[in-house]
């Protein structure tokens, strides 16, 4: 499938690149104290251990558990290192315990995976395809769906019932993920043909511009990196240049978004809709804006303005610098609604909406008051949630349960092909790992919904539809 020389050529290029990351900081760096910055530098080598670790060692299954560390970079260490400017309400004690926190959580997760051992599965879960061969050549029609979907959302939403319109958007996302990883993966691995290869760039095209034009990037973005490990996991090689453009696209429109946004959004109705023919027009006119940013927006160079935009360490700071003295641990308070959230709003009318977790955390910080939170959502993230209810073993804990269960989940999925049941499980996990916003039940419910559409829909068409 790859060889080690593939291998050892990707941990190449991946530990290159983290060395200059690294230079580059500490040469530029403007901490004003030198401990944070290296405690970052610790921060973002630990986040970038796992998966250098995953290159060298020619790991056959999927990088789960080190994308979930490496976001830990771009969401905490970069942040840390380019001096968020959110940094700034916050004296060098509290900066110092938060970055402490993050690599007690790091230690945690990477001491306990590499210590997990485990076995191959060999159930018909792990060993059977979930689609037939002949089915799996419909792939192509998961992604016709999911930019269907995207597209049609975006320029004609009317088309689409409103009541059915959830459902309808976790099935494609869903279909479209698993469909978006395993193509990418085939490609990575030589198996597309050049028309494949070309249908396969269109339809991530439909969906990552049909939600830029609601000037939403996260979506699109999550894409395009699903779709880059992806391509990495089977070619055993970063596309440079493709990361590049990635980066550098992302950075440009981030860049110029909130010009865009104070002119095609309004407080009432939020994103005007676009024709599709204006959509050329509109992207030409946002490039422009993110390469001629305002005053404010000239401060800060693009890139690092897109690491702010997916920082949550500044919010660990916030719970750092508050509990426990100012506001006690809230012993769990926010794990209390995880089971509520897997019970269906058809047999609990008043069930708390997904983000109540995030609500609490919110309220309790100061962050939003409870008119607030029903119109805006701040994402607080699985690792300062943990701090909040239960410290710093809280952050460990939750460490050491994710490098376990990844550990074992890798494991026992090693030999499974990518389209059973337990490599479909392992595709839509990897995806999730990209939510660093996201609570721990918002996390895990969302998940579940995604895995019940993915997983559900072979199995009805296998065992009911023949």
């Amino acid at each position: 499938m790859w060889d080690r020389q593939q291998s050892q050529r990707l941990f190449k290029v991946g530990f290159v690149a983290i060395a200059a990351i690294l230079i580059y900081y500490g040469s530029t760096s403007k901490l004003t104290e030198p401990l944070h910055l290296y405690l970052g530098v610790i921060m973002l080598s630990l986040a970038a251990l796992p998966a250098l670790h995953w290159a060298r060692s020619n790991n056959r299954g999927l990088p789960t558990f080190e994308v979930l560390l490496l976001t830990t970079g771009n969401a905490y260490a970069l942040p840390l290192l380019s001096a968020h400017v959110q940094l700034r309400a916050y004296d060098s004690e509290t900066v110092t315990s938060a970055a402490l926190a993050l690599i007690a959580y790091q230690v945690s997760a990477i001491a306990v995976f590499l210590a997990t051992k485990g076995q191959p599965g060999s159930s018909a879960l792990f060993t059977e395809e979930v689609l037939t061969r002949d089915l799996q050549k419909h792939l192509s029609t998961g992604l016709l769906l999911s930019s269907a979907y995207a597209f049609i959302n975006t320029f004609y939403p009317s088309l689409i019932p409103y009541e059915y319109n959830s459902l309808i958007r976790a099935v494609t996302y869903g279909v479209g993920t698993v469909a978006t990883f395993s193509e990418s993966r085939r490609w990575g691995l030589g198996l597309l043909k050049t028309g494949e290869k070309l249908f396969l760039a269109t339809m991530i095209a439909i969906q990552v511009l049909s939600n830029f034009a609601t000037l939403y990037l996260v979506t699109g973005m999550s894409l395009l990196v699903l779709a880059l490990v992806g391509y990495v996991a089977g070619a055993r090689r970063l596309p440079i240049a493709a990361a590049l453009t990635i980066f550098a696209v992302a950075a440009l429109l981030h860049n110029g978004k909130s010009t865009m946004r104070g002119k095609y959004w309004n407080n009432e109705e939020g994103s005007s809709r676009l024709e599709v023919q204006e959509t050329p027009g509109f992207l030409a006119e946002w490039i422009e804006a993110g390469l001629a940013p305002s005053r404010e927006e000239e401060e800060k160079a693009m890139a690092k303005k897109l690491l702010e935009r997916s920082s949550v360490f500044h919010i660990l700071c916030l719970v750092v610098a508050n509990s426990p003295d100012r506001l006690p641990y809230l012993a769990g308070e926010t794990y209390r609604h995880i089971p509520g959230q897997f019970v269906p709003r058809f047999f609990w009318a008043e069930k708390p909406h997904a983000h109540i977790a995030t609500d609490i955390l919110c309220i309790y910080y100061g962050l939003q008051d409870e008119t607030s939170v029903r119109s805006a959502t701040i994402g607080f993230g699985m690792i300062c949630e943990a701090y909040a209810n239960f410290g710093l073993t809280g952050v460990m804990l939750l460490g050491a349960v994710f490098g376990f269960v990844l550990r074992k989940l890798q494991l026992a999925t090693v030999d499974s092909p990518l389209l059973s049941y337990a490599g479909v499980f392992m595709i839509i996990l990897t995806a999730w790992c990209f939510q660093t916003e996201a609570n721990l039940a918002l996390w895990l419910s969302s998940m579940f919904q995604g895995l019940v559409t993915v997983m559900g829909l072979p199995f009805i068409i296998r065992n009911i539809a023949g």
